[in-house]
Order: structure tokens, then sequence, then C-alpha cells
């Protein structure tokens, strides 16, 4: 299977790249702006793929640019959905990673994917008009949105919580400033969410929208209580209340019955194990030739 991952050189794509190869498909990425419509619709014509992974998106939320999360996660996506629909008239799915962030807060203790959407920043609601646009294209197009909670693993910009907490204990650092530890959240392996991902490009899936997750979650304080049961040694935290979100969601997690109603999947790595992989992989481990671009 000829598949198209947008945003390929990132944290999701280089993993899934390694799991599609595994399977004997050919991966091809993207290698322009969503932007430059003349050049993606050239690529598009070129590759002509079976299957697509859109995960090319603004994902940090406290960034400040806020009109760059509909140019890139609203408009983007847009633009590469008329490309497919012009100039790739055989793909057979095509995967729109949105973001569980579009939950917002909620009182409910497992999320499933009947919840009312209640985005609290730009990001997510920048996620949730990607997905009402694209139900406009389900009778052309192919399309399954998946909606992913937090997930980690190695290889994640340092920007993010748990690849700031690892790195901390990788350099022996003595201290650490984050901002709330008492957030719960999911921190699915990233092995896990790309396995996933692929069963459901090679599926058949149109139409449907799956929560992506584990259904465990952590709090920051168990996070860093991992790390140094692992590392066997101890680090002083420092709250920064420069770091607390005033609409930070307290917890977030989701419920994946409709995900293992429609794929097999029974081995998860714990959180244990993820950190484990983060604390001592070498980039090595990463690399695969057998990609197609």
């Amino acid at each position: 299977m000829r598949v198209l991952i947008t945003g390929l050189d990132g944290f999701t794509g280089i993993h899934l790249k390694r799991e599609l190869n595994e399977s004997g498909h050919l991966v091809f990425g993207l290698k322009c702006d969503l932007n430059d419509v003349d050049s993606m619709n050239k690529q598009i014509k070129e590759i002509q793929p079976d299957a697509v992974m859109h995960l090319a998106s603004l994902s940090f939320i406290n960034s400040k640019e806020i009109g760059d999360f509909y140019k890139v996660n609203l408009i983007g996506t847009l633009n590469l959905l008329e490309a497919l629909s012009s100039f790739s008239p055989n793909v057979r799915t095509i995967i729109l990673a949105s973001s569980a962030n579009i939950y917002g807060n909620s009182e409910e203790v497992s999320i499933d994917e009947k919840k009312n959407p209640n985005p609290i920043n730009d990001y997510s609601v920048s996620k949730l008009s990607m997905e009402n646009m694209a139900k406009l294209w389900l009778d052309r197009l192919p399309i399954v949105i998946v909606r992913p909670f937090n997930y980690t693993g190695y290889g994640q910009n340092k920007r993010f919580i748990i690849p700031k907490i690892v790195s901390h204990f990788q350099n022996n650092e003595d201290t650490i400033e984050l901002g709330n530890i008492d957030v719960y959240r999911e921190y699915t392996d990233v092995r896990d969410v790309v396995n996933i991902y692929a069963k459901l490009l090679e599926g058949n899936f149109k139409g449907e929208l799956f929560n992506i997750c584990s259904g465990n979650y952590y709090s920051i304080k168990e996070v860093i209580e991992l790390c140094e049961n692992i590392t066997e040694r101890k680090i002083n935290v420092r709250i920064n209340t420069n770091f607390i979100r005033a609409n930070d969601i307290k917890i977030l997690y989701g419920n994946n019955g409709h995900l293992l109603e429609k794929i097999k999947k029974t081995n998860w790595h714990n959180l244990e194990d993820t950190l484990r992989w983060m604390l001592h992989t070498e980039y090595g481990a990463l690399k695969d030739s057998r990609s197609y671009e």
C-alpha cells in the first residue's frame, strides 16, 4: 500500500513510518507547506496514495501565533482534501488527526466519542473546526477522524512535559521547574498510537470517529516518581506559577471502547515501559532507510 504521511518528519510521523515500513508498505512524505496549493497538488498527483495519514499540525497549545492554528489546522487541511479529491481518485482511506483537547474540561470519569465538545483554547477550536469542515467531504472522500489523547515517547520535543521531565533526569539535574503537577492525563506510548493508526489505515472505516487512548491516566507527580524509581535518584520540584495555565484541564482521559470494537489491540505499553525507553534509547533505534520520498 502506498501511504502518504503529512508531518512525516515529526514525532509521530517518524514512528508511524517505521511501523508501516515493517509491514511492507511504501511511505511517502508531503514535502511542501499545506498552504502551498500548487506544490501540494503536484505531489498528490505524482504519489497517487492508497491511504493518507494527516498528522501535520500546529500542536503547541501555548503558541502565541493564534492565527496559525487556523491557517494550518483548518485551512491547511481543507487544501489537502481538495487536492486529494481532485488528483487522487483511488485513495481508500484518509485519516485526519484531531485532538482530545476538543472535549475541554469534563466532570465525566471516562470520555467517549459521544461527549459534546467544549474546546477551551484556540488549538482545540481549530481542531473542532477542522472536524466540522471535513464532514462536508464525506460524500466524496473516505475520511476517518481520530482524537488522540496525550501520548509520548522517544523523540518528542522537550517543550512537552514528559520529555522535559525525562531530559532533566538524563542530565542529572537537581531541580526542575513545573506548573501544576496535580493534573491528570493519559500518556499513551507513541508505539501503541502508531500501531492503531496502521490498523485503521489498512481497514475500511469511512465516516468513523475514534478516540485514540489507553484509558489509563497519571498525574505529573506520579510521572516524576516513576522516573525517580527508574533512575534511583531524586529531583527537587519547584512550582513556577508562570507555567500554570488559567484554563488548564484538570483531568483528561478517554474511553477506547468504540475503537476496540473495530480493531484488535490487546498489548499496551505501560507508562513505566515508556519512560524506561525514553530514558535509555539511542537515536539510532529510530532510523529506518525504507522510506520512499
